[in-house]
């Protein structure tokens, strides 16, 4: 079950505003936090093992971050097959990326066999490699701005890896759409609203989900995104936004579900994919040693 997809591909942008827009809620809920919790983890729960109906075995994109562990975590309890990969970038005397360290020490604390978790750390020729080949397939997708251009280069380039050190999986799990439901990013910081994180839905067809559906396609898998399920953006839409952002940090209501799965490993902050990974660094690693100023200039004469 996955609502992003239909026999020809990803929906089409109307379509997607069409859901999203049926799923802005009335009003919202008046319960306890502890009963929101309990609510929460049901819906996130049911969101991950109907979309495992029938699959034998699933990838997970897996960054140690909060998102990707509660996944793991929840497969692991129902005793599905999958694999977690995790994939990093260095070259020289720079240091192991966060994604790596973070992920080996969620993966020892949920006890992931060798066969349940997989790491490489790319050296720069592979990263090279890999990242030209993202901005090939992502060609001709129409960006805002020069930023989204690098975001999706970066993204898609981790995603692209991690696929590359799997057994051609044909399905992937991934937390797309939880920073927009449970107010994960900065500028949720200054507009703490609900309807600022229904804004950001909207425009996840266009920003998200053109490049990791074009990154899909082109290496045959499927990605699966229990964030992204109707049910659970109804419900967590009608969370009050003083549980999601306070000054104790953001995404606070999931951090405070996957507790009894996490532990302290639920806190961790919010590390984009590009960063956490050090593939941004690698891009601008590569810039630099092919005479380009700045990232985008490079990327463009991919």
């Amino acid at each position: 079950m996955n609502e992003l997809f239909e026999d020809k591909g990803l929906i089409l942008e109307d379509k997607w505003i069409k859901i999203v827009n049926e799923l802005m809620p009335i009003k919202e809920l008046n319960d306890s936090k502890k009963k929101i919790t309990a609510e929460l983890i049901k819906l996130v729960e049911n969101a991950i093992m109907q979309r495992i109906q029938g699959i034998d075995h699933v990838g997970i994109f897996f960054s140690g971050g909060l998102d990707s562990s509660l996944i793991a975590a929840i497969c692991k309890k129902h005793k599905v097959r999958f694999t977690c990969y995790t994939v990093g970038f260095q070259d020289g005397n720079m240091e192991v990326p966060e994604d790596i360290e973070h992920a080996e020490k969620v993966a020892k604390f949920l006890k992931l066999n060798d066969y349940e978790f997989k790491t490489k750390i790319f050296n720069l020729k592979e990263a090279e490699e890999i990242i030209k080949k993202t901005a090939k397939i992502l060609k001709g997708i129409q960006e805002n701005s020069n930023i989204n251009k690098i975001v999706n280069i970066g993204v898609g380039s981790v995603e692209l890896a991690a696929y590359s050190i799997s057994n051609k999986e044909k399905f992937f799990f991934s937390g797309l759409g939880s920073e927009e439901l449970f107010a994960g990013y900065e500028r949720h910081k200054n507009n703490p609203t609900n309807q600022e994180c229904f804004n950001g839905l909207l425009k996840m067809h266009q920003r998200d989900l053109l490049r990791d559906s074009r990154i899909s396609e082109s290496m045959n898998f499927k990605f699966l995104t229990p964030f992204l399920d109707k049910e659970l953006i109804e419900y967590a839409l009608r969370i009050p936004i003083k549980y999601k952002i306070n000054k104790e940090g953001s995404k606070m209501i999931l951090r405070k579900t996957a507790l009894d799965y996490l532990k302290e490993y639920s806190k961790r902050p919010k590390k984009a994919a590009q960063y956490g990974s050090s593939f941004d660094k690698a891009i601008s690693r590569l810039a630099k040693l092919n005479g380009y100023k700045d990232k985008i200039s490079y990327i463009n004469s991919i």
